[in-house]
């Protein structure tokens, strides 16, 4: 690939080293996350005094129909401008991609049921101008600030959740159980969707109820609790198949829309119960297993596939920048 779009803009710049060992203008990172401050509802479906594991409901039966939603994202290269008034702004060439797994268990299949890739130059600079590598084109994506490598990096999540959202609503049927990997995020439209939280980063409950969850069976969850976040809404703990005996393995937070009814949300505990501990991975198969569900290991190789070679890609914006500059000269 080669060639570069002819358009006026800052000069560009790539930074040699690999995006996979960071940038070299990278900040140090930042320290763990403090305990989570914000405000929890325990009594949605039980007292918080009454506590207990719970366990698959009689009648409750998984649905026909399964649609798992994950997306990939990748920095191709780290870059920077050169403006005019002698300033300069970091960027990022970012590809991601978002995909869909049909299952059907009642059959015992699962396919790719929609995929797309997008990309993106993710910058501050105020005149900065999408880039073309070769035929791989990367439009700009304004961001605010004077871009913080961190925010740049964040900004992706952005339009590969908007990603998601297009592959799922093409292949959703009636009926269907949608489970997105990751927050639901601005997601919570979406009818019978549950966000599916494989990786614990923060303590919502206090100790008392935290000991309800830990002390889980595989098969069992925790009641339903509503989180006061700016994406709130009704979560629940579960534990899936799993060795081990430590306290958090094999454990998954859930969540869904708090737009919904607190029996609705109960309704979704139950089926989430009885659908993700068949999708559970094991740990000669994926080293994340059980947490990181079979379909979602599949749809992200996938999906990163999709994404491209990365080195081509780097050389190609490369030689992008650097016809680019030579054109202003």
């Amino acid at each position: 690939m080669s060639g570069a779009e002819e358009v006026a803009g800052p000069e560009l710049f790539v930074d040699a080293w690999d995006p996979g060992f960071g940038a070299s203008f990278e900040a140090a990172p930042a320290g763990p996350a403090a305990p989570s401050s914000q405000q929890v509802d325990a009594n949605v479906e039980l007292p918080a005094v009454d506590w207990r594991a719970i366990d698959v409901r009689r009648g409750v039966r998984a649905p026909d129909v399964v649609l798992l939603v994950d997306g990939v994202r990748r920095i191709d290269a780290s870059v920077w401008t050169a403006e005019a008034d002698g300033g300069s702004y970091p960027g990022v060439a970012a590809s991601y991609a978002a995909g869909v797994v049909r299952c059907d268990l009642e059959r015992g299949v699962a396919a790719l049921a929609g995929a797309k890739v997008g990309r993106g130059l993710f910058t501050a600079s105020p005149s900065a101008r999408d880039v073309r590598a070769g035929t791989v084109r990367y439009p700009v994506h304004r961001v605010g600030g004077t871009g913080e490598l961190n925010k740049l990096q964040a900004a992706v999540q952005g339009p590969l959740t908007a990603l998601e959202v297009e592959v799922s609503g093409a292949a959703r049927i009636d009926g269907d159980l949608l489970v997105v990997d990751g927050p639901l995020r601005n997601r919570r439209q979406l009818p019978r969707a549950l966000g599916y939280v494989k990786t614990q980063h923060s303590q919502y409950l206090d100790a008392r109820l935290t000991a309800v969850v830990t002390g889980l069976r595989a098969g069992q969850r925790c009641p339903v609790f509503r989180l006061g976040t700016a994406w709130g809404g009704y979560s629940w703990y579960l534990r899936l198949p799993v060795a081990s005996g430590a306290p958090w393995a094999g454990i998954v937070r859930v969540e869904c829309s708090a737009e919904l009814s607190e029996p609705e949300a109960i309704g979704l505990a139950d089926l989430s119960l009885v659908t993700l501990p068949r999708f559970a991975s094991t740990p000669y198969k994926d080293p994340r297993a059980p947490q990181n569900l079979i379909p979602i290991a599949g749809l992200e190789r996938r999906l990163r596939a999709l994404l491209g070679d990365a080195r081509l890609l780097h050389r190609a914006l490369t030689a992008a920048a650097r016809a680019g500059r030579g054109h202003r000269r």
